[in-house]
């Protein structure tokens, strides 16, 4: 394997240490200890500005999840957005956690266990937060969402786990059929180097075979938003097979092609900043998670 053929596979510096200046305001760098990766992972956390003066008060919890080649050290653009919202009322206060899943894992599992970003994210992660702050513990109050590889991942695994979440945002996030992919004459090439030889697997880890498994907990459970920008190409394709098979599921999703604009995060948050959260925020309201603050 080269250089080139390295880099563009899965690999992870689970622990990143920021740089002086680097976090926002109320954003702290922690880490865990996984027991599936056998070490410590890194997170960042932004806490909502009454967090100390509210000690008897718990929060919501949104899981924001990266692309590829970044780690937890990223995701600061909406730390910003969050916390102005919540200073200037626009937001209830709540609580964002920055995830580190790997680099190039998609948040899947590999079958040899050398990446185990699902079981860092679900069960540990999760479980970390609840145990170390006032949170929620419950799907009415945690939500999910990422970019790019990020979205990828926030989507299935709340196809997965449609009971963990109450809300989730695909922001541009390719939605492959990796089902489609499973051919054990070629174990070199992905996803059978990653996946490996077990069609389970490949069932286990496809945001359609999971939307028709879980669909009855989907429609019920869990409200879906889905955005990728019009000039998108490379993703806008599978994004809008999904949105399909949703409509084909009798899923009510919210689906936006954002006309004009691309597959850089940036611009589509400049752009809908003052929004950027209202969907997470109706649907923690409608699960009742304000009834528990």
């Amino acid at each position: 394997m080269n250089q080139a053929q390295k880099s563009n596979g899965p690999s992870a510096i689970w622990v990143n240490k920021p740089s002086k200046g680097q976090l926002p305001a109320r954003t702290n760098h922690d880490t865990f200890y996984s027991l599936a990766q056998n070490q410590a992972i890194g997170y960042c956390i932004y806490m909502p500005p009454d967090y100390e003066t509210t000690p008897d008060q718990r929060y919501p919890v949104i899981y924001n999840l990266h692309g590829a080649g970044d780690n937890e050290l990223h995701g600061f653009d909406d730390v910003r957005v969050l916390d102005d919202g919540i200073r200037s009322g626009r937001w209830p206060p709540m609580i964002l956690v920055l995830a580190n899943g790997g680099k190039r894992t998609f948040y899947k599992n590999s079958y040899d266990g050398k990446f185990m970003s699902e079981t860092i994210i679900v069960d540990e992660l999760i479980t970390h937060i609840d145990n170390k702050y006032r949170t929620i513990p419950d799907r009415c109050g945690r939500c999910i969402e990422g970019h790019s590889m990020g979205g990828r991942g926030a989507l299935r695994l709340a196809m997965k786990f449609p009971w963990l979440f109450c809300s989730v945002y695909n922001l541009a996030g390719n939605v492959p059929r990796t089902l489609d992919g499973y051919n054990p004459a070629c174990p070199k090439i992905y996803p059978n180097n990653y996946l490996g030889p077990d069609k389970k697997n490949y069932i286990e880890n496809d945001a359609y075979e999971l939307l028709k498994k879980n669909a009855d907990q989907i429609r019920t459970k869990l409200r879906i938003q889905i955005w990728c920008g019009s000039q998108d190409l490379s993703h806008l394709r599978t994004i809008r097979d999904f949105h399909q098979a949703l409509i084909e599921e009798n899923i009510d999703h919210t689906y936006l092609e954002i006309e004009g604009l691309g597959h850089k995060k940036k611009p589509i948050l400049d752009k809908y900043q003052n929004t950027w959260f209202d969907y997470h925020v109706e649907s923690l309201r409608q699960a009742g998670a304000y009834n528990e603050i």
